[in-house]
């Protein structure tokens, strides 16, 4: 089946992108589920905190421009190419519809438009492999890719299994995140969390919040928040569920570090708020957690090991 490969914008720029992608076969649903809920490709949660948050408030790609689509000559969407920061590129490719020519393919227009321009003139690109996806490991390595430092772990595990129960330090609590309000707290604890030795004076505010709540898979009620007990927001915890997939997952979470090495982290994450609301009324049919960042000791199922692979 012949398919080839436009850029978003090139071919119907008045269809949404997330409409396209939730189109038959769906390639985040789709393709999720029969690659056995593995990311292989990305979930729909991933695509929706990437496309609102991690691209509208950090790098701003030009999605008419930087998201190329394969479709088939049905008009069934194949595969998606998108860079998630600059100079690195995830290939998402539906698993009825995968081949070695179609990867190629992705692979030599990842390097056209994608590759960034390193200070000696040479090109650098970062592209994703799974470590027992041989194919596209074999293809990048015949291309002169060479597995770089900083992999990514992907963790899951089912809801069969009991569920620990992590107590709450004296003093906190747990509770659904406020209104508007309480976006520069949450803003605030982010920033500390994620960078710690950053002066204070890089901050730029908390308006970009907006943005996260403005993804279609967003719940204010399952962005969780642990309260010191000086009233104070000490971490976080925003659980994204799926209802198609019958998944959902932890993204991001994070601690305050004047309330780190306390377990607000895995509490947030054993929350039986967070479970009571997405999964409990649906416990028959929901079957798995997944979590990017899943502390060991919450109990996991499996973990998998994706790797970038750089290209010299």
């Amino acid at each position: 089946m012949k398919m080839g490969g436009t850029a978003y914008g090139d071919d119907a720029p008045q269809v949404p992108m997330r409409r396209r992608l939730l189109g038959d076969p769906g390639l985040p649903a789709g393709g999720f589920l029969l690659n056995g809920r593995r990311e292989l490709s990305w979930p729909l949660y991933r695509w929706d905190y990437w496309r609102w948050h991690v691209n509208e408030n950090i790098f701003r790609f030009n999605l008419a421009a930087a998201v190329f689509l394969w479709e088939t000559t049905d008009g069934r969407l194949a595969a998606v190419l998108h860079p998630d920061g600059p100079g690195e590129a995830f290939l998402q490719v539906h698993p009825a519809y995968r081949s070695a020519e179609l990867e190629v393919e992705m692979m030599a227009t990842a390097e056209t438009q994608f590759a960034t321009t390193q200070p000696d003139g040479g090109q650098r690109l970062t592209l994703w492999a799974h470590e027992h996806d041989g194919l596209r490991r074999d293809l990048l390595a015949r291309r002169g890719y060479t597995l770089g430092k900083h992999p990514e772990y992907q963790r899951r595990r089912s809801l069969d299994r009991p569920i620990p129960d992590f107590q709450l330090p004296a003093g906190y609590t747990v509770r659904a995140l406020g209104d508007v309000t309480e976006h520069p707290a949450r803003s605030w604890v982010s920033w500390r969390a994620f960078h710690p030795d950053e002066p204070d004076a890089q901050y730029e505010g908390w308006t970009w919040y907006h943005n996260v709540q403005r993804a279609p898979l967003y719940r204010r009620d399952l962005d969780l928040v642990a309260v010191a007990p000086d009233g104070e927001l000490a971490a976080f915890c925003t659980v994204w569920f799926d209802d198609v997939t019958r998944t959902a997952a932890f993204e991001p979470v994070g601690t305050h570090p004047d309330h780190q090495r306390r377990g607000l982290g895995r509490a947030l994450m054993a929350e039986p708020r967070a479970e009571a609301r997405t999964l409990a009324k649906l416990q028959a049919t929901a079957r798995h957690v997944l979590a990017a960042a899943l502390d060991a000791s919450v109990g996991r199922l499996g973990r998998e090991r994706l790797g970038g692979l750089i290209e010299p």
